[in-house]
């Protein structure tokens, strides 16, 4: 056997696998579009976000006015769509492996799922990025026995989503973060999701076979599921004195810190950054501030005893919860955000593919030879 070449490499690290113009990491920030993730959540909205990845640049006023318009009449959902989800929200599972079944049913409603122009693709994503906060919002309110809330016409995709969710209106402030929380997770580069979404695209499948798959991925809670996976630990954890401890312990044990770690950004994910400082003030209106004392404290100690630094589910799962959202619909909620980067790396997957065709180093044996059944 010969030797396994240095190319060789597991989980495709460092492997540049096709050329984009949607996001980077760059130094110590992400871009989306050349303009720095700091930038974007101080200055724009979801909306906004949608058309700067499925385009070239922001939005002019009219442009944006036209894609908020789209967006508004396709928020409320086909009528095929309700005895579905309430069969879906009957169902024992996963939240993610509903959303998956509803967005494969809701693409099944489009009579002309099959063309992938990119103008048709377009068309495609305005419905679907329209209809998915309020797919996840009906089968969460359906799970608990509660009816959905229809969307309210001319309310931005973040406003009409925990208005649907909670049956609540949201403050100012509440929009706005959960609004920013939207933009922070709209696109991250190559990630598996976007990355299988791709592959997928490349066959030159139907968009909503991309995006079923994105979501069969971001399920997976070593992608979607850690912000969960962090509310569950600082419960675990209990209160901010047992904190130091705890760590003391995961650290001797070489076991995984939730939210923490990352393996591009070596000097901490700038979302978690602004997460970090837009959630305080939320937190303690919720009664959620000693949360977000034990996660600062677990950052200044993973820092120090391992030099790690959390990544953007660390404080995203907590902003949830002081937002009045279940953790169940934490991933789900990934979704909503990140259908648009999705839709932007399929679009520009379209646009000049080649389909995805890696080799594998085979390290299995070479001269087996067929025994007769009565001999095996």
């Amino acid at each position: 056997m010969s030797q396994i070449p240095e190319s060789a490499n597991k989980g495709l690290e460092n492997i540049i696998a096709c050329t984009s113009e949607i996001s980077t990491i760059h130094d110590v920030t992400l871009l989306y579009r050349g303009y720095t993730i700091e930038d974007l959540a101080a200055n724009i909205g979801f909306e906004e976000c949608i058309s700067l990845l499925w385009n070239s640049d922001l939005p002019n006023a009219s442009q944006l006015t036209e894609l908020k318009k789209k967006i508004s009449e396709n928020q409320k959902l086909p009528a095929e769509m309700t005895p579905i989800l309430e069969m879906i929200a009957k169902a024992q599972g996963h939240s993610m492996a509903k959303l998956r079944t509803a967005v494969s049913y809701f693409g099944m409603l489009d009579t002309k799922a099959e063309d992938i122009t990119i103008p048709a693709i377009k068309e495609k994503a305005t419905r679907l990025t329209a209809a998915l906060g309020t797919i996840v919002a009906a089968i969460s309110r359906l799970e608990q026995g509660q009816k959905p809330v229809a969307p309210v016409a001319g309310k931005t995709i973040a406003w009409n989503f925990l208005n649907m969710i909670r049956g609540k209106e949201p403050t100012p402030e509440e929009e706005k973060l959960f609004d920013t929380a939207l933009v922070l997770h709209a696109d991250h580069e190559l990630n598996a999701s976007s990355f299988t979404a791709r592959v997928v695209a490349s066959t030159t499948s139907d968009y909503y076979s991309d995006i079923t798959a994105a979501i069969g991925s971001l399920k997976g809670p070593l992608h979607g599921g850690a912000n969960e996976a962090v509310m569950i630990m600082l419960k675990e954890i209990g209160s901010y004195a047992k904190v130091d401890a705890f760590i003391d312990d995961a650290v001797n044990a070489k076991k995984k810190v939730m939210g923490i770690g990352h393996r591009v950004y070596k000097n901490g994910d700038p979302r978690a950054k602004i997460l970090k400082e837009l959630s305080l003030q939320t937190c303690k209106k919720a009664g959620l501030e000693d949360f977000h004392k034990m996660l600062v404290r677990i950052q200044e100690q993973m820092e120090a005893k391992k030099g790690l630094m959390p990544n953007v589910d660390f404080y995203s799962g907590l902003v949830y919860t002081a937002l009045g959202l279940r953790p169940r619909d934490f991933t789900p909620i990934f979704a909503v955000s990140r259908i648009s980067g999705w839709t932007a790396q399929v679009l520009e997957q379209y646009a000049n593919n080649r389909i995805y065709r890696p080799r594998a180093f085979y390290v299995g044996p070479l001269d087996k030879k067929v025994k007769p059944l009565a001999q095996r």
